[in-house]
């Protein structure tokens, strides 16, 4: 049996909600600002401030345990044409948990969707994608293949 989303394109949104809190704030700050067209929005629920509990599992598929407590910033609005967008961030960077949370709703609208896709989603997955290999890639240089060594036996 398999479990269907709740929600019609909840794996998409989840990619993008992932795109923009893994971005730097001035990157998402950047892309914000690049875009020709920010409707206006409202705010539900102002930029907060919390703390989370993140879990942790040993190996990755241990018993869970609690790993420790991490801050970070939540936002909530509603754009003019009653979409409504959520954003969570690490840290407590107020302003990019409220762009965030503008650019998912924007995601949500038909008309807004093609241009913030380009513009701002496409392009920090492209960075993020970018620095996974560049990290990659130096890792790769340091690995060290113990395999190489051929062993001789001297005669006599």
């Amino acid at each position: 049996m398999t479990v269907q989303p709740v929600v019609e394109g909840a794996p998409e949104r989840r990619r993008w909600l992932s795109i923009l809190a893994k971005a730097p704030s001035t990157e998402v700050l950047a892309a914000w600002e690049s875009l020709a067209a920010r409707p206006e929005y409202r705010a539900l629920r102002a930029p907060e401030i919390g703390m989370v509990l993140v879990r942790g599992r040993m190996g990755g598929t241990g018993d869970a345990f609690n790993l420790g407590e991490m801050t970070v910033t939540r936002a909530a609005v509603r754009l003019e044409s009653g979409e409504t967008g959520i954003g969570y961030v690490a840290g407590r960077d107020r302003r990019h948990a409220e762009i965030a949370a503008a650019v998912d709703a924007m995601m949500q609208s038909a008309d807004l969707r093609p241009a913030v896709e380009g513009a701002v989603i496409a392009k920090l997955a492209r960075t993020q994608d970018e620095r996974r290999d560049t990290a990659a890639r130096k890792a790769a240089a340091t690995k060290v293949d113990f395999f190489t060594m051929v062993r001789t036996r001297s005669p006599g």
